[in-house]
């Protein structure tokens, strides 16, 4: 597998050995030495996956601590665009981003660590799309920023009139009026 570090330490682009032959194709999603290899040691314990239509975006969400998660995504039908928000208070990239098209052709996973907001937007008629994460989910620790601050700088490429938000996500706060509950950890 080919492991590409983004712009902000700690997130990473993984795109999978494929073996394509006139049957189709093989490929391991998911080995954990060969990602502890890469230096990705989250201890996955919950997958998730979500179906969704073109338009949908969801996020940016996190888990508070003490149930702060680790995602290893990836889209398995149809095309999105993820992304994912730095935001651990101190940290040199702190409101910045990395955004990476993830698709059913490309086969590519992100991975985002803990201390991040994680979104994404549907770009094809439906998207299935699956993760893997380090935590539980504890509905009493959800958090998220708006998916819709301008200032966060994402080009989603939906046009922002015509995207479908939960209610949840409409009212989360931009990121201006954010108390991140991540502090980063000197290393």
């Amino acid at each position: 597998m080919k492991v590409t570090k983004t712009d902000i330490e700690g997130v990473l682009i993984i795109e999978p050995r494929l073996f394509n032959d006139a049957r189709g194709y093989f490929f391991e999603s998911y080995n954990r030495k060969n990602y502890e290899e890469a230096g990705i040691t989250a201890d996955f314990v919950q997958d998730n996956e979500s179906c969704s239509t073109r338009g949908v975006m969801r996020g940016l969400h996190f888990q508070r601590p003490p149930y702060a998660q680790a995602k290893l995504v990836r889209c398995v039908k149809g095309k999105v665009l993820d992304v994912a928000v730095d935001i651990r208070k101190g940290s040199p990239t702190y409101g910045q981003h990395v955004a990476v098209e993830l698709s059913e052709e490309n086969h590519r996973q992100f991975f985002i660590p803990r201390g991040f907001a994680h979104g994404f937007a549907v770009l094809s008629d439906t998207a299935v799309f699956q993760y893997k994460c380090d935590n539980y989910y504890h509905p009493e620790a959800d958090g998220g920023i708006s998916i819709q601050d301008d200032t966060l700088g994402i080009d989603w490429q939906i046009d922002p009139t015509e995207a479908l938000l939960s209610e949840k996500d409409t009212k989360h706060p931009l990121l201006k009026d954010f108390d991140s509950p991540f502090i980063l950890k000197e290393k």
